[in-house]
């Protein structure tokens, strides 16, 4: 099978794609990004990810993978913090399948970030526990211990000052509040205290575009745990979210193999 895939980063404001390179894992091109159409209910969210799809003539045998902001079971969104709410109970996987013609595998936003970053980027070969954090529209996690996976922990749900966390110190809030970054430092740490308090993580990975700006607010913030901004940045989601779809391919590939021997 080929070693590269397709993949999909929704996000509440852009929708962003492009073929990757698994063995390295790093995108095989630049990516093309979207504008999330609004509201980004789920027949105007498939469509814009089709469009993705035909800018780069995905071939059919590709295998594409999308992230998806929500706690997704079996394809199956389950929440909907920063997309339209028709989305909760919305079967995204075969959604997306339908409308695209793809094979679709769809994974929770911060997870297939973290996946990433734990095969190719800052947590590479670190044991204990790690937990990313993607700081953006809202706030996305992924916690791992000895590299396995806790999914869906949407830790940037913790309630903060009578709201969800996300609300109080996302970089959205930085944005619509015009917050310098010694003031968004200082709810970052609110929120950072809470989060070790909870988690005792042994290594903690800032993510998402504004971990490129790193310099300005890392160094502000006192935690326990070691913190680094990730090395795939932004484009961690996409290279998750592929590598999550060539293994489900895989997957797939020999459960279809076993049954064509036992028919045989």
């Amino acid at each position: 099978m080929s070693k590269e895939a397709f993949g999909i980063d929704i996000g509440g404001s852009g929708i962003k794609g492009a073929p990757v390179n698994l063995s390295k894992g790093r995108l095989a091109t630049d990516r093309l990004r979207i504008p999330t159409p609004q509201p980004s209910t789920p027949d105007a969210v498939a469509e814009t990810v089709s469009q993705l799809l035909t800018a780069f003539q995905v071939s059919p045998e590709l295998p594409v993978g999308v992230t998806f902001p929500a706690v997704i079971q079996q394809g199956v969104a389950k929440t909907a913090a920063n997309v339209d709410k028709s989305w909760i109970g919305t079967d995204v996987n075969a959604l997306l399948s339908e409308k695209t013609g793809h094979d679709v595998f769809v994974v929770n936003d911060a997870d297939a970030a973290g996946i990433a970053e734990m095969k190719f980027g800052a947590g590479k070969n670190r044991r204990g526990v790690v937990t990313i954090v993607t700081l953006g529209t809202g706030i996305g996690t992924a916690v791992f211990s000895d590299g396995k996976l806790v999914p869906n922990t949407e830790l940037g749900h913790l309630p903060l000052h009578g709201d969800a966390a996300e609300r109080y110190c996302a970089d959205s809030a930085r944005d619509r509040e015009e917050l310098g970054w010694e003031e968004w430092a200082g709810r970052l740490q609110e929120y950072f205290d809470m989060l070790e308090f909870l988690t005792n993580p042994d290594l903690i990975i800032i993510g998402g575009g504004v971990s490129k700006k790193h310099e300005k607010y890392l160094p502000l913030l006192n935690t326990r745990a070691e913190i680094v901004p990730a090395k795939l940045r932004n484009e961690a989601g996409i290279i998750g979210a592929a590598q999550l779809a060539r293994k489900e391919a895989k997957r797939k590939a020999k459960l279809a193999e076993k049954a064509e021997k036992k028919q045989g």
